[in-house]
C-alpha cells in the first residue's frame, strides 16, 4: 500500500477525504500534493458532496414550504447522499477507486493534469 499524507496509507487518507463530506475533501486535497489516488478521492468528495449540499439547500428553500412534495424531495436529498457517502468511504477504505458516473472521469482528468 502506498503512503500518503502524514505517512498514512493511501486508503486511510482517501477514506478521511470522504469522512467529513466536502470539508475534509477540501482539506485533504489542499494538503496532499503527491498521491494522485488520494487527490482524486478528495476532489471527488469535494465536488460531489459540495454540489449535493448546494442542491439540497436550494431545493429545501424552493420546495420546503410544499408539504408533500417538499417532504419527499427532502427525504431523497437526505437518503441519496447518505448512501453515496457510506459507499464511497467503504470503497476508498478497501482501496477501490470508484468513479462516480460522469463526475469521476472529469475529476480523474483534472487530477492528472
Amino acid at each position: 500500500m502506498k503512503k500518503s499524507l502524514f505517512g498514512l496509507d493511501e486508503n486511510i487518507v482517501s477514506t478521511i477525504a470522504y469522512a467529513g463530506i466536502w470539508i475534509t475533501g477540501i482539506i485533504v486535497f489542499l494538503l496532499e500534493r503527491e498521491n494522485k489516488t488520494v487527490r482524486f478521492h478528495a476532489l471527488q468528495s469535494t465536488i460531489l458532496f459540495g454540489g449535493l449540499s448546494i442542491l439540497g439547500a436550494v431545493c429545501n428553500f424552493v420546495l420546503g414550504w410544499i408539504p408533500l412534495i417538499g417532504g419527499l424531495v427532502g427525504l431523497i436529498l437526505w437518503a441519496v447522499p447518505l448512501f453515496a457517502w457510506l459507499f464511497l468511504m467503504l470503497a476508498a477504505f478497501r482501496g477501490q477507486m470508484f468513479k462516480v458516473p460522469v463526475l469521476g472521469d472529469a475529476v480523474w482528468a483534472q487530477v492528472n493534469k
